[in-house]
């Protein structure tokens, strides 16, 4: 029997095995990372932006309006009829509809 000696393959330059998984990285920074670092910032201005008489919804689908503002608290009325009011954790509003004006009642 006869062996054929095969040549050594080429040894492959580190550049060319690491660009794919440089690639990859720069498409999960754009696509997944940066936004969501954008979104996340947007968020807690918004948190950090709620006042009293502001209009409110909470992650519970809850809507009311804030009556007092504490570090992580939030006083929301729910319907001024019943005088039926909540506290909740600032982190549970999802957004703020509108800010209500001094003299704008509902």
């Amino acid at each position: 029997m006869i062996f054929l000696a095969q040549a050594p393959a080429p040894p492959s330059a580190l550049w060319t095995t690491m660009v794919p998984f440089m690639i990859m990285a720069l498409v999960i920074y754009l696509f997944i990372l940066r936004p969501q670092r954008v979104k996340d910032a947007e968020r807690q201005e918004m948190l950090a932006g709620i006042k009293k008489n502001d209009r409110v919804i909470t992650a519970g689908g809850i809507h009311g309006v804030v009556l007092n503002v504490k570090e992580t608290e939030l006083l929301l009325l729910i319907d001024k009829i019943k005088d039926v009011k909540v506290k909740i954790e600032r982190d549970s509003v999802t957004s703020v509809i509108h800010r209500e004006e001094k003299g704008d009642e509902d």
